[in-house]
């Protein structure tokens, strides 16, 4: 790893939007300062538009980015940007061919958020079978109410997506003994993850079918867009429940609303949505049989500041990988 000396960047305008580097701004804030950048911040409730982000990049050199909007447009209004970092792992909302157009180097932290992540897909799990949340309702208002659940040993747990995180989502699972099945459009799944879990690989058809939960732990990209839409939900269980900490986009939004109303599926544990913050008007937030959560599955001290560390390491490699360049 390259240790980069006391004010190596001088004067390089780095500006900040990823929300969880912004609440820890203090924390790092002496690391960039010994590195010479001048920082900027932004006020970011969750990310930023195109037309929120313009205003501020005309004059920076690099920054590390949330999941904000880096369109076509943005790059243009940016002439001096040469480097972009996002903070985490999904890089869906960044324009790559219009950052090499114009000359940007980009970069990401793979394998950021797997441990938080997959524990929130548990909890979403077990929540579920055991019924806490509702049961805690009951007693609250006064009734002593048996709902009967299932222990995680009897279901099926149907992973889409065997990267990272849907890697580590089995690897718990299978320490309740669930049956584990899982899709993935490569082939390279790793022979050893199959053999300590047990996972069979099936089609995602086959998946719903035979799950009575199904996680969804794949990138946001034009083939997984919409993924799970109205054919999709009628393929689950009626007793199925859908979990999803990876991007809003994979799931059609109003068709898992239509399925969750009319019983088609029994349930959704969701910490991502198609808009963030979810509208106040969203009917999700007023149905009994979902549990949501904002975005934060990833939460995790000791990862963020992992992602910190690598993130400023990022930026400034890349920066130096820039000058090389253009010697």
């Amino acid at each position: 790893m390259i240790t980069f000396p006391d004010g190596a960047f001088e004067g390089i305008r780095l500006l900040l939007t990823g929300p969880r580097i912004l609440r820890d701004i203090e924390l790092v804030r002496p690391e960039l300062q010994r590195l010479g950048f001048q920082v900027r911040t932004a006020q970011v409730r969750q990310r930023l538009t195109e037309s929120e982000l313009i205003p501020l990049v005309d004059d920076i050199d690099a920054a590390i980015c949330g999941g904000d909007q880096w369109t076509r447009r943005v790059f243009e209004a940016a002439p001096n940007l040469r480097a972009l970092c996002k903070w985490g792992t999904g890089v869906d909302q960044i324009d790559f061919q219009a950052a090499a157009d114009h000359g940007v180097l980009v970069r990401n932290v793979p394998d950021a958020f797997s441990v938080p992540v997959s524990d929130s897909v548990l909890c979403f799990m077990l929540c579920f079978a055991r019924k806490i949340p509702w049961l805690t309702h009951e007693l609250k208002t006064g009734r002593w109410t048996p709902l009967d659940g299932p222990s995680l040993a009897e279901c099926t747990l149907g992973v889409i997506g065997v990267g990272n995180i849907g890697s580590a989502v089995l690897r718990k699972a299978s320490a309740f003994g669930m049956k584990l099945l899982a899709t993935d459009p490569r082939d390279d799944i790793p022979l050893q993850l199959i053999d300590d879990t047990g996972v069979d690989l099936v089609s995602l058809e086959e998946l719903l079918q035979a799950s009575d939960f199904v996680s969804i732990n794949c990138d946001l990209n034009d083939s997984s867009k919409g993924l799970m839409s109205k054919e999709q939900f009628k393929l689950m269980k009626s007793s199925g429940v859908l979990i999803n900490t990876a991007r809003g986009g994979v799931v059609d939004q109003p068709a898992l609303i239509r399925a969750l109303q009319a019983g088609e599926i029994a349930g959704a544990g969701l910490d991502v949505f198609e808009t963030e913050p979810v509208p106040s008007d969203s009917p999700l937030l007023g149905l009994e049989n979902v549990l949501l959560s904002p975005h934060l599955a990833n939460s995790s001290d000791r990862a963020a500041h992992r992602v910190h560390r690598i993130t400023i390491r990022n930026i400034a490699e890349l920066l130096q990988q820039a000058s090389e360049q253009t010697v």
